[in-house]
């Protein structure tokens, strides 16, 4: 765990963040799994919330710091996630269940403990506060236990789907012409960045009536076309990005220029998280 701008020294970044509300508190940068890979990934929680990074650069540009220059004019910066997707994997393997056996309920203290991951203690204030929207509560002797139920995670995951296919028509003619289908698909393609295919992808296509496998290869085609057109500088404590911005639609195919706005760009590149690699 580190000052959440503690080790921005060297070399420079730009870093858009949140200050903390109380000027004697810090935020802190927590090394946490991430929900799909698993891998170590550095999440910013500050004023009881939990922040990703995002990186975001143009093909060219630098940034003027006080009377340097900083030859990389990528922009990271901080966005909240929803915490329920950070400690799903954890809440899964928590309950322990086999086959046709639900599981076992546990306090909120051991489900929180994950060797090696200190971090995951930070968030017991706001998980407790969110994980009744896809855990079973039962309460003994004022003692709370939880167990992750798969109902109401699936309920849960088609709210969040539902809320980004609502936005899309806001953010431009491109979404604003696709249909209801299109958009569903776009949607559960950035929902999918934060989930396990199985079982979570799939039990949201099937309720959606969607094909998986098209979700998925569309995923493929637009990662392929990122790494090899971008290339960013590693940046601390997030060392690898995940974000791309290319002219391509959310499928991978170009761009329908006949539909495209000028100076457009799909919303998907531009919120793109940065990733980072065991260290």
């Amino acid at each position: 765990m580190a000052s959440w701008c503690g080790d921005l020294a060297a070399p420079p970044r730009l870093l858009v963040a949140p200050r903390p509300s109380d000027g004697n508190c810090q935020g802190n940068v927590l090394s946490l799994r991430h929900p799909r890979s698993d891998e170590e990934t550095g999440y910013l929680f500050i004023d009881g919330q939990l922040h990703e990074f995002n990186w975001f650069k143009e093909r060219f540009g630098s940034w003027f710091l006080g009377d340097y220059v900083c030859e990389d004019g990528s922009l990271y910066y901080c966005t909240v996630v929803d915490p329920i997707f950070i400690l799903l994997p954890i809440l899964k393997a928590a309950r322990m269940s086999n086959g046709k056996d639900p599981g076992k309920f546990r306090q909120l203290d051991e489900i929180l403990y994950v060797e090696g991951y200190p971090g995951y203690q930070h968030l017991m204030g706001i998980a407790g506060n969110h994980i009744d929207l896809v855990c079973e509560v039962k309460e003994v002797a004022n003692v709370k236990f939880f167990r992750l139920n798969d109902s109401k995670v699936l309920s849960w995951l088609c709210c969040k789907v539902h809320n980004l296919k609502e936005v899309f028509p806001k953010l431009g003619k491109n979404y604003a012409a696709q249909g209801e289908k299109e958009l569903l698909k776009d949607a559960v393609q950035i929902i999918r960045e934060y989930l396990n295919d199985e079982p979570w992808l799939t039990l949201l296509c099937k309720k959606l009536q969607l094909d998986i496998k098209e979700i998925i290869e569309a995923n493929k085609t637009s990662e392929a076309s990122f790494c090899a057109e971008n290339s960013p500088v590693p940046f601390h404590p997030a060392e690898e990005k995940l974000g791309s911005s290319s002219t391509r639609s959310s499928k991978g195919r170009p761009a329908k220029k006949q539909k495209a706005e000028v100076e457009s760009k799909n919303i998907k590149d531009m919120f793109r998280r940065v990733t980072r690699k065991g260290t």
